[in-house]
């Protein structure tokens, strides 16, 4: 088998274990895979960036600006209250850093967002298994 034809059948593997996690996953879990799957293509970004591959920061960083929204999408503005309201502005804000870190290519503005992005990851896993089904991210 070629190198070309491992590399597939590696991919596909991943793919198949990834969409299994996702299927048997908890929503808090999923919150913490997206999360998770956000500072991963940050971290890709940043890589990219200062490789100087336009292309792969680029896609990167639309992966990571989808990922925010999903997070941001996903909040019940309704009963989560204030801390919904105040998620749903934060990934906003992200979203918008995000997209000015690729368009003036500036690793600290990457560097905020993955800073915050743990803040709020460290909260959802020290939270455990049992998230307030109000915020719902």
């Amino acid at each position: 088998m070629s190198y070309t034809g491992t590399h597939a059948g590696l991919q596909q593997y991943r793919q198949v274990n990834t969409q299994a996690r996702i299927e048997s996953a908890s929503p808090h879990r999923l919150i913490q895979m997206l999360m998770q799957g956000a500072l991963d293509r940050i971290a890709t970004a940043r890589g990219a960036m200062e490789r100087g591959e336009i292309a792969a920061k680029g896609e990167q960083i639309s992966w990571a600006i989808s990922i925010v929204g999903g997070l941001r999408s996903s909040l019940d503005l309704e009963a989560g209250g204030e801390l919904a309201g105040n998620l749903h502005d934060l990934y906003d804000y992200m979203e918008r850093q995000l997209l000015q870190a690729n368009i003036r290519n500036e690793v600290a503005l990457l560097d905020e967002v993955s800073g915050l992005i743990r803040e709020i990851k460290s909260a959802w896993d020290a939270v455990g298994d049992q998230p307030p089904q109000a915020v719902g991210g």
